[in-house]
């Protein structure tokens, strides 16, 4: 354990602490009110609309119940007396609260249609989280708490949008009428499902939380899978879950025998 140097606590620490515990309950609203349809079409509907050869079986989606509950405990935390000031917070809790404006918005857009506007916030959520998860990586964990409540949850939030953003991209390509099924959209499906898995392979490698993040990209990728696509493609899938499994199994067993939490968990 490691214990990182506190400073006095200021009006902008409790404003951005607040503001992230606000982000987390408007997430939490956000996916209950996106996934009922109450602003259009459900986000399931939207997706079974525009189906591709990488759509992960509609059962996958419950892990955004898992992301949020994490989310609103970091969010819980963070508010705690002595939390609001450390450097760690201060160093990702902006970044987070934007995560949350913006995953709260692309709930908005897909199940308005808007599907290009929907895949452009996603991006812009994918290089949210990357920066704050980058961030955490600068500050190791400071005790389990630290890797419970800070780290693991958003690694899971950063592994899961990382195969969402490219399913993404795969449906909003079918929304602007490229073919969803047949040989071309199964070898481009099978390609971008190796290259995700490559760089879910190199994140695993040197992040923090590295094992939340291996295990929802395995999800997402399992999940297409099981949803049945054509053989290259679940080829593909598999390869790449391989690999994320792999790297994970390695960086862990690589760790010292009492370091080996610490590592999985940054």
């Amino acid at each position: 354990m490691t214990t990182s140097v506190r400073s006095r606590v200021t009006v902008a620490d409790r404003v951005r602490a607040g503001a992230l515990l606000l982000g987390a309950l408007v997430q939490v609203v956000a996916g209950g009110l996106g996934g009922s349809g109450a602003f259009g079409l459900s986000v399931g509907q939207v997706a079974q609309e525009n189906t591709t050869v990488v759509m992960p079986v509609p059962a996958a989606f419950s892990i955004w119940g898992v992301i949020y509950a994490a989310l609103l405990v970091l969010a819980l935390r963070g508010v705690l007396p002595g939390q609001p000031e450390r450097p760690v917070q201060r160093a990702t809790g902006w970044w987070l609260v934007a995560s949350a404006v913006l995953n709260a918005g692309w709930i908005l857009a897909f199940s308005a249609q808007a599907v290009v506007l929907a895949q452009a916030v996603i991006v812009g959520l994918l290089v949210v989280l990357a920066v704050a998860l980058a961030r955490l990586t600068a500050h190791p964990a400071d005790g389990a708490a630290d890797r419970w409540m800070l780290h693991g949850p958003v690694a899971l939030y950063a592994g899961w949008v990382s195969v969402a953003t490219v399913v993404g991209a795969a449906t909003t390509g079918t929304f602007l009428g490229a073919p969803g099924a047949g040989g071309v959209a199964t070898v481009l499906g099978a390609l971008v499902l190796l290259v995700t898995g490559a760089i879910a392979a190199a994140v695993v490698a040197r992040t923090a939380g590295a094992l939340p993040y291996a295990a929802s990209v395995v999800w997402a990728l399992g999940a297409i899978v099981v949803m049945g696509p054509p053989l290259a493609v679940v080829v593909a899938a598999v390869v790449a879950l391989v690999a994320v499994v792999a790297v994970a199994v390695r960086r862990v067993l690589a760790a010292p025998r009492g370091r080996r939490v610490a590592a999985a968990f940054g």
